[in-house]
C-alpha cells in the first residue's frame, strides 16, 4: 500500500494592496489565485503566518494555497512558516514568481539555482535555509531602455500584454499543476516546448 504524498505548499509572490494588484510583480498571486479556483475555489482566509491560505485538492493531491500578506522583499518569514505550520518538506515547496530574464509570458521550471536578483526569492532562500525549491518562473520581459528594473516590476502591463495576460497566467498554472501531479522533469519536457 502506498502512502498519499503529504501536502504540497504552492506560494505566489507579490506586494500585498490594491496599489499592486495590476503590476507585474504580482503576477504569482494571480496564478495561485487561478489554481486554487481550480481547486474548488472559496476564499483565502489570513493565517497566523501572515499569510492568505486556502486549502484544497489539485491533481489528486493536498495542496495549500498561499500570498504572504509582506512585502516582496521580506516574503521569507511567512513561507517558512507556512512550511513548519503544515509540515511541508522544502523538496514539495513550489514557489511562482515573476522574471524579468524571460519574455513575457514564458513559462520555466525549476528546482534550485540562482535568485537572478528577485528580492522574495532572496528572502525566501534565507528563511528555509536552502535555495533548492521548486519553481515557476512567469517571464515579464525586461525593461525598456534604461528604466530601473525595480520600477518597471511595480508597473502594470501595456495594452498589449494585457491582451496575452489571461493566457500566459493559464498556462503558468497549466504547468503548476503538472509540476505537482508529474514531478519536475516531465512537466518541464511538456511545457518548456509550449512556452517560448
Amino acid at each position: 500500500m502506498t502512502v498519499a504524498p503529504g501536502p504540497a505548499l504552492v506560494i505566489g509572490l507579490g506586494n500585498p494592496g490594491p496599489d499592486y494588484a495590476e503590476t507585474r510583480h504580482n503576477v504569482g498571486f494571480r496564478v495561485v489565485e487561478l489554481l486554487a479556483a481550480r481547486a474548488g475555489g472559496g476564499r483565502f482566509s489570513k493565517h497566523r503566518t501572515n499569510a492568505d491560505v486556502l486549502e484544497g485538492r489539485l491533481s489528486g493531491r493536498r495542496v495549500v494555497f498561499a500570498k504572504p500578506r509582506t512585502y516582496m522583499n521580506v516574503s521569507g518569514g511567512p513561507v517558512a512558516g507556512l512550511a513548519k505550520y503544515f509540515s511541508v518538506p522544502l523538496e514539495d515547496l513550489v514557489v511562482v514568481h515573476d522574471d524579468l530574464d524571460l519574455g513575457f509570458g514564458v513559462v520555466r521550471l525549476k528546482r534550485g539555482g540562482g535568485e537572478g536578483g528577485h528580492n522574495g526569492l532572496r528572502s525566501i532562500s534565507s528563511a528555509v535555509g536552502t535555495k533548492d525549491y521548486l519553481r515557476v518562473r512567469f517571464g515579464i520581459g525586461r525593461p525598456p531602455g534604461r528604466q530601473d528594473p525595480a520600477d518597471f516590476v511595480l508597473k502594470r502591463f501595456s495594452g498589449a500584454e494585457k491582451k496575452e495576460l489571461e493566457f500566459a497566467v493559464d498556462l503558468a498554472a497549466d504547468a503548476a499543476e503538472a509540476l505537482l501531479a508529474d514531478g519536475l522533469e516531465p512537466a518541464q519536457n511538456r511545457f518548456h516546448a509550449l512556452s517560448g
